[in-house]
């Protein structure tokens, strides 16, 4: 799909989410074409951004953080792969490395590395596509480096969007999951929010789970309502989506309307609390410090926001917990 089409694809309920942003044509037609591949890659104008663990090097400019691009030439050793081709026909490229983007020289001394989840919503719509796109993949190959039929370590394709078995010749492709994430709201218009076991107190997010085999995403809503709370949900309608690859999940956001009178029962050992909310109780609480909810690159504090009906402070609160 091609920029111009990109730019024409209905944002949706939610508006325009910080990963789901792109302005970089991903060249799918070119993947299979190893020859030109290779001569992009060997192009001077391609632009290379070096990636580990989730991390890649920002730069500041006139304020704004955007992404620190290398050439060809200067890219260390690692798993490259096509990211896309812009309007001016030029290539951009990923290389997954280990050890951390730290260690690349960028001839300046005003970079540091920053991870997609601390960058990625202030990022322009051109890097926070590449980068959301670099770190899928190079996730994808730093952790599926076997033929799972037979151990035989795969050959990644010049493209990089396929690894193939030399052994018995079988294609592999990256693994996505599905999970959703859902606004759940009761009669009165609270908004129903918890806290994973695992978070510190006060920190809390709508809730969110994935997709099981041969299940529909909207059955998977329900079922994800009801393990974790033992709330009852119907009226489940999808309002938008998320890649969010930490390491490879695809966030699918919905909208699900609970019946009244029902009392909240959680499972202490996944769930440490959950409660409903008001908008004026949830605004009180972040005000004072004592909720945190999820950051702006995610998709939960989209759905949060579009149910308060516009931008929610960030507070006194930290969240450092990973979020969807």
């Amino acid at each position: 799909m091609s920029a111009a089409e990109t730019e024409q694809l209905d944002d949706g309920p939610l508006g325009r989410l910080a990963l789901s942003r792109s302005t970089v044509d991903r060249a799918t037609a070119r993947r299979a074409d190893g020859a030109w591949v290779e001569a992009a890659w060997a192009d001077p104008r391609s632009r290379v951004l070096v990636v580990s663990d989730s991390q890649a090097l920002v730069r500041s400019a006139d304020g704004r953080p955007e992404l620190v691009f290398i050439s060809s030439a200067e890219a260390p050793e690692g798993t490259k792969f096509l990211l896309g081709v812009d309007t001016d026909d030029v290539a951009y490229f990923g290389v997954s490395v280990p050890g951390g983007v730290s260690r690349v020289r960028s001839g300046e001394d005003d970079v540091q590395p920053m991870s997609l989840r601390q960058v990625g919503a202030v990022l322009s719509d051109r890097d926070a596509g590449l980068l959301t796109h670099a770190v899928a993949l190079a996730n994808w190959h730093d952790t599926h480096t076997h033929c799972p039929r037979d151990g035989t370590p795969t050959v990644p394709a010049p493209a990089g969007h396929v690894t193939t078995c030399p052994t018995d010749g079988s294609e592999h492709f990256p693994r996505l999951d599905p999970a959703v994430i859902m606004l759940v709201t009761d009669p009165d218009d609270r908004c129903l929010l918890a806290r994973n076991a695992l978070w510190p107190k006060g920190r809390m997010s709508v809730l969110a789970g994935f997709v099981e085999p041969g299940e529909s995403a909207e059955h998977a809503v329900a079922r994800e309502v009801f393990e974790e709370t033992a709330i009852t949900v119907g009226h489940i309608r999808y309002l938008g989506s998320q890649p969010w690859p930490m390491p490879r999940s695809l966030m699918l956001g919905f909208q699900a309307a609970a019946p009244g009178g029902q009392r909240i029962t959680v499972d202490a050992e996944e769930i440490g609390e959950a409660r409903w909310f008001t908008r004026e109780e949830m605004l009180a609480a972040i005000g004072t410090g004592e909720l945190a909810v999820a950051p702006t690159s995610s998709i939960a504090r989209r759905l949060i926001e579009f149910w308060y009906g516009g931008h929610l402070p960030d507070g006194s609160g930290s969240w450092t917990a990973p979020a969807r």
